[in-house]
Formats: structure tokens, C-alpha cells, sequence
């Protein structure tokens, strides 16, 4: 979590040039003693500088684990408006997913529920957190995605009262909905969208007006739909006639 926190400090700080120590202890959600011990470790490396009341990018070239820096802060983004969504005693399910995988970073720690998740990134986070009951689904690793895939009877899935699914798609589209590309994840994907009380999508910017091999769920069953940012119009549009709650940062 530590090393995470701190590369996503250092992209930032690229990203913005120069920031503020208070805005990073608000964006990152941290102390102000914390993050000066992550400035002076991270600033070791000779990327970033201290100034006064804050720290400024130094670094002309972006590190190549930080290349995808805007779209990490999006994601993160994302992510923070999704853990705002849940609430006590949910049993919610969490997709694999490079977005969804930050929503656990973001959860209230006081809030007593289940999570159900085939994400390995997910389970590390969750697995030493009190007030959460975890639930592990999938028989077979997928290195590539960092999620466990597979089952040997889905139909297994429909016994989980599932009030909110959190779900990635590779794609998102008007005509081809939710899409992705694995059949192993699709068929856990279209088991969980069927089920949820309330079936929540997120997608930076990028994955619109894509569509992959597999459609999971059609875009007119998503209850809310979490983007990076403002949709174009023909999605806006789209949204307000099927009466789905469209959110952005």
C-alpha cells in the first residue's frame, strides 16, 4: 500500500508541476507528517524538490512505471466516487479491473460489510480490514489481470444477495454495452451484472465508444455509470433517458 501510495504521490506531482503539501494530504487522503516523510523519501530519488509549503517536479522525463500517470489519477478518481457509494452492511462485489481495483484504498474503515471479489489486488487490500467479511471467487489465476477466473458451476453466484456490483469493462458502447474480451471473466461478469440490486459501471473516458468480443451486460441496466469525466452528448443524452446516474469527478 505504502510503495503504491508513494509512486501515485510522485505521478501527481509530475503531473501538477507544482502542488501544495496540503493538497496532497487532501487528495491522498494522509496526515501532514506522513506525507513530508513521503516527500523526503521520495524526493532521495532526485525527481522532486521541496519548496516552501510544498514540492515541484524537477524531472523533465516521467519514470516509465509513471508513464501512464493521467490515467492513474483518473482511475484513482473513479475509484473514490465508487467507495462513496457503499454503504453499511452491503455486499458488494468488486470486479478486477486497473480502476476498480483502487476502490478499496477508499473505504470507510468504520463500515461494517462483505466484499465479494475475484481480484487479487482487492483481496490484499480488504484481507486485514476488520469490519469486512471477504469472500474469494474464481478457481484459476490469471497473472495478466491479477484475478482468479473460472468456476466450476457460475450458476453458484446467483446465491450472493449482491446489493451493488462495482464492474470494469474493456469496453464500454451504446450498441455493445459492457464488453470485455475473456470468457472466463465474462461468465463471471454477466453472473454478478444479472444479480446486483444495483449494477455500477466505471469507465474513464477512454473506454467509450469501444466495444470488445463479449457483451456482459447491456448499458441501459447500469444504474450508475462513474467516469473520469463529462460524457458527450449522445451518451448525456443516453444516460437521462434510461434514467442512469451519471458521475464524474
Amino acid at each position: 500500500m505504502k510503495a503504491r501510495r508513494l509512486q501515485d504521490i510522485e505521478a501527481y506531482i509530475h503531473t501538477r508541476k507544482n502542488v501544495t503539501l496540503d493538497e496532497l494530504c487532501d487528495y491522498f487522503e494522509v496526515s501532514k507528517n506522513t506525507i513530508r516523510r513521503d516527500i523526503n523519501q521520495i524526493a532521495g530519488k532526485g525527481s522532486i524538490e521541496k519548496v516552501y509549503g510544498g514540492v515541484t517536479s524537477t524531472s523533465e522525463l516521467v519514470p516509465f512505471e509513471n508513464r501512464t500517470t493521467r490515467n492513474q489519477i483518473k482511475k484513482n478518481d473513479i475509484a473514490r466516487l465508487a467507495a462513496a457509494c457503499i454503504d453499511e452492511d452491503d455486499l458488494v462485489y468488486i470486479d478486477s479491473g486497473t480502476t476498480t481495483r483502487h476502490i478499496a484504498e477508499h473505504l470507510n474503515p468504520e463500515l461494517r460489510l462483505t466484499v465479494l471479489t475475484n481480484s487479487l489486488d482487492v483481496i490484499n487490500s480488504v484481507a486485514d480490514m476488520p469490519n469486512v467479511s471477504l469472500l474469494v471467487i474464481g478457481n484459476t489465476y490469471k497473472a495478466n489481470t491479477r484475478s482468479f477466473v473460472g468456476m466450476d458451476n457460475p450458476l453458484s453466484l446467483q446465491k450472493y444477495n449482491v446489493t451493488k456490483a462495482f464492474m470494469a469493462a474493456t469496453g464500454v458502447s451504446i450498441s455493445h454495452g459492457l464488453t470485455n474480451s475473456d470468457l472466463l471473466e465474462y461468465e463471471i461478469k454477466k453472473a454478478i451484472a444479472s444479480k446486483a440490486q444495483q449494477l455500477i459501471a466505471l469507465a474513464d473516458s477512454s473506454k467509450f465508444g469501444k466495444s470488445t468480443l463479449l457483451t456482459y451486460a447491456a448499458l441501459e441496466d447500469v444504474d450508475i455509470l462513474i467516469s473520469s469525466e463529462a460524457l458527450d452528448e449522445q451518451y448525456a443524452e443516453f444516460c437521462a433517458r434510461h434514467a442512469i446516474d451519471l458521475r464524474y469527478p
